[in-house]
């Protein structure tokens, strides 16, 4: 069964390793030997890594006599990113519509109280507790 291309990205993408390689070529071609510098593992690992990004289509590899030079291909990161811009831009709209949300609520809690509430409480007097009236009958 044949993985789409965007599968394949992604899964070459959730290695750390093969990110890190990915991040070194972005600054240039490196020969596997450069590549495999950073990482403790053996040399095969490293080319298999190498295989993994290269069959997701994010690195070319060169044949120049003894050297094989890595090469970082942008396209599929470039689909990766448009896929993920479609929920960045979901995201920010339900982001806006919470900050609409928050700003009416802080709007209702900063206006003043209604007018009807405001002229009960000052028209009627306050009632009289049942300590103050203890007091005056214990003196």
């Amino acid at each position: 069964m044949a993985v789409d291309p965007l599968s394949a990205t992604f899964a070459a993408l959730a290695d750390p390793t093969r990110r890190a390689i990915l991040a070194r070529l972005a600054s240039g071609e490196s020969s596997v030997t450069e590549l495999a510098e950073p990482f403790d593992m053996t040399m095969p690992a490293v080319t298999k890594h190498l295989k993994v990004l290269e069959k997701a289509g994010l690195i070319t590899r060169g044949k120049a006599k003894q050297w094989r030079p890595c090469k970082l291909k942008a396209q599929p990161l470039k689909e990766v990113a448009g896929w993920v811009e479609q929920y960045r831009q979901f995201w920010e709209q339900r982001l806006d519509r919470l900050e609409e949300y928050l700003r009416v609520l802080q709007a209702e809690e900063a206006a003043p109280p209604a007018a009807s509430g405001a002229e009960a409480s000052a028209t009627e007097p306050a009632p009289a507790t049942g300590k103050s009236r203890s007091r005056r009958s214990k003196k």
